[in-house]
């Protein structure tokens, strides 16, 4: 089967855009249902998967990545997968730690972004759509069966009607407070790119901004530039689905993986601990260091020590002790001082 594509990026594609034909056949009732204003991001959409696709196997195929991959797949039904699940991709814990101002941020882009997605992504491939019953009712159709029949002047009608403008006014206030961050926070100045840091931040305010236009020019306008403001935010939108696989927005797509490490250091972690060649303090998982040497040896990084111990089965404290008299002669890894900053946050 496999000899039949050129490759694997090329299998991954052909299976993925099969069942969003399959899924868009069923959805829309066998095609019967077709918004051809939506065209062009569904175009957009299949470019975004074929980059993120080409991004996805370029990283999974290293074998750090690889290691995770095939071993979090494994451990992904533990019982503690819900909160991780929970604590990395719904309520940002691991952000909290670093401040509520950064937390505020992440989850207003973050949530807003996702829940674009999940709007936007069924209406363009036909997956949902809306149909107009008696008496003033509204049904929602989902995958071609009527799914909710909601008033079209109630709250739960205004919330569907809106939920693109609500996540818009999410994103802009990530944006804001994002752009504020970078122009005042002085680590970030000096670490910062216009293409890797702004650009992103820019192409996100771009579609929220002309998604708004959009529904100001309906509500208050009368459509004055509806037309031309349409194919402007589809624009944006195709824009930054082309350039989402290849930038500082790939992690949002990527951020589901950190369950899958966060799986497979506790896991080992709760089996047996390295413990540190000098100083014989527990670090990392026996499991992990043993992946870390036999993953350098593979690219044939030996890291083999005069002590006959590698470089990995030491702490980090000991194996900066251990540069520094590879560097001085001062044999600094043998005495046992503990550094200051060892249990440090940030």
């Amino acid at each position: 089967m496999d000899r039949i594509f050129a490759s694997k990026v090329a299998k991954r594609a052909f299976i993925i855009v099969s069942c969003l034909f399959v899924l868009s056949y069923v959805g829309t009732r066998f095609f019967a249902h077709i918004d051809l204003a939506l065209y062009g991001y569904m175009v957009g959409t299949l470019v975004f998967i074929g980059g993120f696709l080409y991004r996805f196997s370029a990283w999974a195929d290293r074998p750090p990545t690889n290691i995770i991959l095939k071993k979090g797949l494994r451990l992904l039904f533990r019982k503690s997968t819900p909160n991780t699940a929970v604590d990395h991709l719904a309520v940002y814990r691991f952000i909290w730690n670093r401040g509520w101002y950064r937390w505020t941020q992440h989850i207003l882009l973050g949530w807003g972004c996702v829940l674009s997605a999940l709007v936007t992504f069924p209406l363009v491939f036909g997956w949902m759509y809306f149909t107009m019953a008696d008496n003033g009712y509204y049904q929602v159709v989902f995958m071609g069966v009527n799914v909710l029949t909601v008033l079209a002047d109630g709250w739960i009608a205004f919330l569907f009607y809106n939920a693109l403008n609500i996540t818009a006014f999410m994103v802009i206030g990530g944006v804001v407070m994002a752009l504020y961050r970078r122009i005042k926070n002085m680590q970030a100045r000096a670490e910062q790119t216009f293409f890797y840091d702004f650009l992103p931040l820019y192409l996100l305010l771009f579609v929220s901004v002309t998604g708004l236009l959009l529904t100001a020019s309906n509500l208050f306008l009368e459509g004055f530039g509806h037309p031309i403001m349409t194919v402007i935010h589809q624009f944006s939108v195709i824009l930054t689905l082309i350039y989402l696989p290849f930038g500082k927005l790939a992690h949002i797509p990527f951020r589901p993986m950190s369950v899958f490490a966060r799986n497979y250091r506790e896991h080992y972690a709760e089996q047996e601990m390295k413990k540190c060649k000098v100083c014989q303090t527990g670090f990392v998982s026996a499991e992990q260091s043993a992946d870390v040497i036999n993953v350098l040896g593979k690219n044939e990084m030996v890291f083999h020590m005069e002590n006959r111990f590698h470089l990995a089965e030491l702490c980090l404290p000991c194996r900066r002790k251990y540069r520094m008299f590879r560097f001085t002669g001062v044999p600094t890894h043998e005495i046992d001082v503990r550094e200051a900053n060892q249990h440090a946050k940030g």
